[in-house]
């Protein structure tokens, strides 16, 4: 981790960072994000490029070298071009419908799930069909979109949860590029003998 963290972080035109005790604020044409860092680690500023510096060679410190310079410089890309998290529904029936502010998927239960983003994340179709109203939408593929990468990470996470996908016929919500291992059924057992 810790050619990681020596690495220097260049600060794009458009672009304000503050650094205050051991807070960064990092602010953006997206939007700004404010990270608390860990006590030991140290940051600087200096001609455009953002440094962490560590106090010592021990494996803890190593390690938060590296995890710190990788978090603020997930900052400086999210205030620019932000993070997107792709997710597909397959199954007959599966779709998710954007009413309002809130999403609801039907994915096959006797019931729909509704989902209310936080605030700093959007969601929006990829392909788009049966547009219901202006600010609505139904579709089977869809983008988490925001720039803070750890919560759409995690609301990327939370969504396939509502329904993982099933080994057999490859139904739930998956993200985009995922290969999922599929079983034979029962069905390919047939025309064996039992000994």
């Amino acid at each position: 981790m810790s050619r990681i963290g020596r690495a220097p972080i260049p600060v794009p035109p458009g672009v304000q960072v503050e650094i205050i005790d051991h807070t960064i604020k990092v602010r953006g044409p997206k939007g700004e994000l404010t990270r608390q860092i860990h006590p030991a680690m140290t940051v600087e500023l200096h001609d455009g490029q953002i440094l962490v510096k560590r106090p010592s060679d021990e494996a803890p410190h190593r390690a938060l070298h590296g995890l710190t310079r990788a978090l603020i410089a997930n900052m400086v890309t999210g205030v620019t071009s932000g993070f997107s998290k792709t997710l597909e529904i397959t199954g007959v029936g599966y779709r998710a419908t954007k009413q309002g502010e809130k999403l609801v998927f039907q994915l096959g239960y006797s019931h729909p799930i509704e989902l209310v983003p936080p605030p700093g994340i959007q969601i929006g179709p990829i392909e788009t069909f049966t547009p219901t109203a202006t600010n609505e939408w139904m579709s089977t593929r869809f983008a988490v979109q925001g720039i803070d990468k750890e919560l759409v990470g995690a609301v990327a996470a939370q969504i396939r949860k509502f329904r993982e996908v099933e080994p057999y016929k490859g139904k739930g919500i998956r993200y985009h590029g995922e290969i999922v291992r599929r079983k034979a059924g029962k069905a390919a057992g047939k025309g064996k003998t039992a000994k």
